[in-house]
């Protein structure tokens, strides 16, 4: 897609420290990483969100995902991955992507990135599980 500078990438019009380039996704370093050898982990066609992702593709693509995490914790020595995605909101690119980032104990991240809230009671809970299964 023009203007995507995820899709530039994949295509080599943007310039980009690729990690790997297979049939089912590109991963590259993150220009901006959380710690020293995040990933991100990008299908070859232009996708915004995982729903726009073909029940085809899933395998292929996670798959990927799957061996970036075991590559980046062995390659990097890391005691393991924090993997992630957005999915429109908070997306820097409107392109799906998966952020591979290595983890080592006392790396100062912690837990998620955005506060934690809670429900009033159980029937606050049931009722929201209720909503999610209904649209399933």
């Amino acid at each position: 897609m023009a203007g995507c500078v995820f899709c530039g990438i994949v295509a080599g019009d943007v310039p980009a420290i690729r990690v790997v380039d297979e049939p089912d996704g590109v991963a590259f370093l993150d220009t901006r990483p959380v710690f020293k050898g995040h990933v991100l982990v990008v299908p070859r066609t232009h996708l915004v969100a995982l729903t726009d992702l073909p029940v085809e593709s899933i395998a292929g693509y996670f798959g990927l995902v799957r061996r970036l995490a075991a590559a980046v914790e062995g390659g990097l020595g890391a005691g393991g991955t924090f993997v992630a995605m957005n999915n429109k909101v908070s997306q820097s690119v409107p392109h799906l992507h998966t952020h591979v980032v290595p983890r080592t104990k006392g790396d100062g991240l912690r837990g998620f990135f955005w506060p934690r809230t809670r429900y009033a009671d159980d029937a606050e809970a049931e009722e929201y599980a209720a909503r999610v299964t209904a649209a399933l």
